[in-house]
């Protein structure tokens, strides 16, 4: 049975969390990377590691023109950071990475900040299953198929 992909995100930034209060800010955002795909991974979830983003523009193909940190049952992106604050650049970067993929929901998770809670931002993109959606919506409406992920 599949997740709901609101469900896949709470359970991520749960995790998160717990991640965050154990071992605390400081770390580099690899660390963070590695442990969050682990736990997530032995909790059931498909869990793919700097998974590269292939476009064609102008009909020419670009390969890996970006890494999503982790793709949580392909659906669900998270991107990983570890900074003093969260920047509107990291936003943007997630919302274009939501367009690129043809994916409904991001999450950026900022392990730099003193508490997690203030480092984490949910983006949407076209995505209505979520009261939290509306503010930060954008249209893209085609929903992904496997073969537009690179394996």
């Amino acid at each position: 049975m599949t997740q709901h992909i609101d469900q896949i995100s709470h359970d991520v930034i749960g995790v998160a969390m717990r991640l965050h209060s154990e071992i605390g800010p400081g770390l580099l955002e690899s660390v963070y990377e590695t442990l969050l795909a682990g736990r997530l991974a032995k909790m059931g979830y498909r869990v793919d590691r700097q998974q590269p983003i292939d476009i064609v523009f102008d009909e020419i193909e670009f390969a890996a023109v970006a890494r999503v940190d982790l793709l949580i049952d392909r659906r669900l992106v998270v991107e990983i950071k570890s900074t003093e604050s969260l920047h509107p650049i990291h936003s943007k970067q997630v919302l274009t990475y939501l367009k690129l993929l043809r994916l409904p929901v991001g999450l950026v998770i900022n392990f730099g900040e003193p508490t997690l809670k203030q480092g984490i931002r949910r983006l949407v993109n076209n995505h209505e299953d979520s009261a939290f959606s509306a503010p930060l919506r954008e249209n893209y409406s085609t929903p992904i198929s496997d073969d537009r992920i690179q394996k």
